[in-house]
């Protein structure tokens, strides 16, 4: 107690002392920067269920008779938006650097790129301003399918931000020194660990079971008539199962989850066949003139980027320079401290310009790796194009791609009769998945500049691939359409239209198509795809091109 003591008065000394003079340097404290963790439940304990019985044993329930399965997707007068500060909850986010206590708030957030927590879409960006993820007048869905992404997670384990920690540490031995709005960098230690679900992420994904069962439990009820229950599948990482797991908390309860759906891992290893996990058996997803084209050009477009907060964190810190690599990754702390312990001082040192230039990082990274500008996307995609297919037509896919045929040919791991699908995976997957889905809605406009964010492209990363970003497929029965099936794209709870680029499917304000007509363009696109040429070949793949996913051919 008196070592945490000593450490709090030492934190308030420091904070009161910059406090009152920002320009007075202070010595970094002999642990800044040092990595600290902390280790629960301790080693050896356990619950004792002789001593904590479970309910199933202590018995007395009470009444339990059951409800009507919720189909809010039929039934709500309005769409349940996650916008505003519940998608967040309980993270705090300050406002910018420089930003005056008058001025429009700004939710920095939301420019997060890939770390951003979702937030519904509106439709009305895509083009569809008169619709919703509910059903449309006339129309019952009966059959949805979910590709979702984990909830927010640690870094990769010694990616930025740890490099960021451990130059931080290395300079406080030749004596770093901080003032002002660095002045938290004293006694600040790194204490992310590495790639496993946060709190918050766990929260995400729980929240999301929930959304999807109050919108779609009545498609519950024909599990019930045919004597089944789901399957649902994940990844073998750790952060790909509890995320499973935490999304069939939501949507089944606690610990009526455990009984009431199978969740299969697919194994995620380099050189296993996983559409979850496809640039583990795609060649040229590694190579980075080709796979990694966007990196490339975000690397490039930082150089340059935050050269004016560099100058300034640079004037209030001696002992070491700052440099753009620096800057992305104090940008990446802000975003990760933020997910993980709640609050991160580092989000106060970046203005509304940086964080723009933060969010346009990403933008480029993921448009030339896994969006239209790569030339190994769709390949890398095809793999659930198949998949949903396979389930539209009830016919069990080839295996020309990265998905798993031994677990794909199988009624038990892969039922083709299921109303309710849900298989989680990474983002870099569900934006290859829309690539190979050739929802070009989502990437309206020229190819992104490498230079600047021009705002000619619908593309962006904090809207497409977040924490906990979703795809769903609604097939629907609409009596008033022939013919009367139809179906849907939905992403974060936009409608996406299909029309311009589905040859068949007229505009329509709700989104719909003929599901026999969208299966028969799917089908083209799967044989579009060379998975093997894509991912395998020898071939030059050039920077600023909207490559629809494909690679070049000349």
């Amino acid at each position: 107690m008196q070592l945490v003591t000593a450490a709090l008065l030492s934190a308030l000394l420091v904070r009161s002392s910059t406090a009152a003079d920002d320009t007075t340097f202070i010595s970094a404290g002999p642990n800044a920067g040092s990595a600290t963790s902390d280790l629960f439940p301790p080693t050896g304990t356990s619950v004792d269920p002789s001593q904590f019985p479970p309910e199933s044993e202590v018995g007395f329930p009470g009444p339990t008779p059951t409800g009507a399965e919720p189909a809010a997707v039929h039934t709500a007068i309005a769409y349940p938006d996650n916008r505003g500060p519940s998608n967040q909850f309980p993270l705090v986010a300050p406002q910018p650097h420089g930003q005056s206590a008058t001025a429009d708030k700004f939710d920095i957030t939301k420019y997060w790129g890939n770390l951003s927590p979702w937030y519904s879409l509106s439709s009305a960006d895509y083009g569809l301003p008169d619709t919703s993820p509910l059903a449309p007048p006339g129309c019952s869905v009966t059959q949805v399918h979910l590709l979702y992404r984990h909830g927010a997670r640690y870094p990769t384990t010694g990616a930025a931000p740890a490099q960021f920690a451990s130059k931080i540490a290395n300079a406080t031995k030749d004596g770093l020194q901080v003032r002002g709005d660095l002045a938290f960098l004293a006694d600040w230690t790194y204490k992310l660990g590495g790639e496993l679900l946060t709190p918050f992420g766990r929260s995400q994904e729980f929240l999301l079971g929930i959304q999807h069962r109050q919108l779609y439990g009545h498609l519950l009820n024909n599990f019930t008539e045919a004597g089944t229950i789901p399957v649902f599948r994940t990844e073998s990482q750790d952060r790909m199962v509890k995320t499973a797991h935490n999304f069939a908390a939501g949507f089944f309860g606690v610990p009526e989850y455990l009984d009431q759906v199978s969740i299969e891992i697919l194994v995620e290893t380099p050189g296993v066949n996983n559409s979850g996990a496809p640039y583990d058996v795609c060649t040229n997803s590694n190579v980075e003139s080709r796979g990694y084209i966007g990196s490339t050009m975000a690397s490039k477009f930082a150089n340059d980027a935050f050269n004016a907060t560099l100058a300034r964190l640079n004037s209030q810190v001696s002992g070491v320079e700052f440099t753009p690599t620096d800057a992305l990754a104090m940008l990446q702390l802000c975003s990760y401290e933020t997910n993980a312990l709640g609050y991160s001082a580092f989000c106060g040192l970046f203005s509304q310009e940086d964080f723009l230039n933060y969010e346009y990082y990403f933008d480029l990274s993921f448009y030339y790796n896994n969006g239209p500008g790569s030339p190994v996307s769709a390949a890398q995609g095809k793999a659930y194009l198949q998949e949903f297919v396979a389930r539209f037509t009830g016919e069990y896919p080839e295996a020309w791609s990265a998905l798993n045929q031994t677990f794909d040919n199988s009624s038990t791991f892969f039922p083709l009769n299921q109303s309710i699908y849900a298989d989680a995976t990474h983002e870099v997957v569900v934006l290859d998945a829309l690539t190979a889905f050739n929802l070009t809605a989502l990437f309206d406009g020229p190819p992104l500049s490498p230079t600047e964010n021009q705002r000619q492209n619908s593309f962006s990363s904090s809207k497409l691939v977040p924490f906990a970003t979703h795809f769903a497929v609604q097939v629907l029965e609409c009596p008033a359409y022939q013919p009367t099936k139809q179906m849907r794209f939905v992403v974060n709870d936009a409608v996406i239209p299909v029309a311009d680029s589905y040859p068949g499917c007229s505009p329509d304000p709700h989104g719909l198509c003929s599901f026999d007509t969208v299966v028969s363009v799917l089908k083209d696109r799967i044989d579009e795809i060379d998975f093997d040429y894509d991912c395998f070949a020898n071939y030059t793949a050039d920077s600023g091109v909207d490559y629809n996913g494909r690679a070049p051919r000349s």
